[in-house]
């Protein structure tokens, strides 16, 4: 069984009978988190120094400024599957990361981990891609495979640290170490270069941001494939987690819609993956004697994830949809023409770097050409390259 916490009483460390300060909300976390988890108070802080807010902890400050960053709003228009013009029901980078914040806090508050913490990470997490997803992904990789290299991740460091501008003293955000640490850890590239150890585990809040991600993307890949009738939930139930929790909608739900069906049959699946995620991770917790942040680091694997039936059943989902929807030819046709919007702009740049606006140009000086215009096109919505494109290769485009 899952431990318990009674809520607090106005005898407990922390209750505020009036306005609540950080102070009393560092006193509840320490009070009702469980050991292994990271508490605001005990943050390595940040680059540059700063006073603590009266009535934010760090991380709460953290998630603040990343929703008010110009890279989270532009999720609104970066693909997760479908570029945007494609339909407004389905996904894009910035509904598939509020859905992985409230997936993973849920699990989060589950297990006693920091909220606040995991909100700030899963709204980061995708701050690295660049436009027309995965696809857009594997083309930076490409151009920059003789500049350094790209991976989203590492990009999304840079984004957090260096190309966000809206501070008068620092560059970036200024996030917490742990934050920036989340990034750091799911790259496969050098980790010194940023300042953190090699050969440690990520935090667990880190962790089950990594599964929740996962989770969320094969669930609601399902919905998006059968809306766009590429897949059908005949087709799906070839699959054992669909078609378990299916069958079950259909024979207790007859009177529903097709379509609520599907849907009813999205929500059992993540409440089953959730469930068994939090429970599994608790076993593997209990079952390692973790009893500070620092053993989770130091621990030889990772703790969250979930039971061997579910991981079977989860890899199994992912294969399907990768053979029967991304690969599918709509998606291999917008792909293509995603490879060669970026390709030309890229191309475009490196020819003539004064079409780079101001602050590229400048950006040009500090890291090299080709880094900047990478970091300039990464920055980019679909739409914003959409129209960039247009501009300098449609001889009818205004300018």
């Amino acid at each position: 069984m899952l431990p318990t916490t009674p809520s607090p009483r106005p005898s407990d460390p922390g209750f505020a009978t009036g306005t609540v300060t950080r102070r009393e909300i560092e006193a509840r976390e320490d009070a009702q988190l469980a050991p292994y988890a990271m508490r605001s108070q005990d943050s390595a802080g940040r680059v540059h120094d700063e006073p603590e807010h009266d009535y934010r902890t760090a991380y709460m400050r953290d998630r603040d400024r990343i929703i008010h960053a110009s890279a989270f709003r532009k999720l609104e228009y970066k693909t997760q599957v479908f570029v945007n013009h494609e339909g407004d029901y389905y996904r894009t980078r910035l509904t598939h990361t509020m859905e992985v914040a409230q997936i993973a806090r849920t699990a989060a508050r589950a297990l006693r981990l920091n909220e606040d913490l995991t909100e700030s990470i899963a709204l980061s997490h995708d701050l690295g891609h660049g436009p027309f997803g995965h696809k857009g992904e594997y083309v930076l990789q490409e151009l920059m495979a003789e500049h350094g290299g790209f991976e989203h991740n590492e990009h999304g460091l840079r984004v957090v640290d260096h190309l966000e501008l809206r501070y008068p003293r620092w560059r970036g955000l200024n996030l917490t170490y742990e934050v920036r640490e989340a990034f750091a850890r799911h790259s496969p590239r050098d980790l010194s270069a940023h300042g953190f150890p090699q050969g440690q585990q990520p935090l667990l809040e880190a962790q089950l941001v990594d599964v929740c991600d996962s989770l969320t993307y094969l669930a609601h890949d399902c919905d998006d494939g059968v809306t766009s009738g590429i897949v059908t939930t005949l087709d799906l139930c070839d699959v054992d987690l669909w078609r378990n929790h299916w069958q079950h909608v259909v024979r207790t739900e007859p009177e529903l819609s097709h379509e609520r069906k599907a849907l009813l049959t999205v929500k059992r699946m993540i409440d089953h993956a959730v469930g068994d995620l939090v429970q599994s991770t608790w076993e593997r917790i209990t079952a390692s004697g973790v009893t500070s942040p620092q053993a989770v680091r130091d621990q030889g694997g990772l703790l969250v994830g979930f039971s061997k039936d579910m991981h079977r059943m989860q890899r199994h989902l992912s294969h399907y949809l990768h053979e029967h929807f991304y690969c599918h030819p709509r998606l291999m046709k917008m792909g293509t023409k995603a490879r060669r919007i970026l390709m030309e702009l890229f191309s475009a740049y490196q020819r003539e770097p004064r079409m780079l606006d101001l602050v590229a140009r400048a950006w040009v000086d500090e890291v090299g050409l080709e880094r900047a215009i990478c970091d300039r096109i990464a920055s980019m919505s679909d739409r914003e390259a959409q129209e960039e494109h247009a501009r300098l290769f449609s001889p009818f485009e205004r300018i």
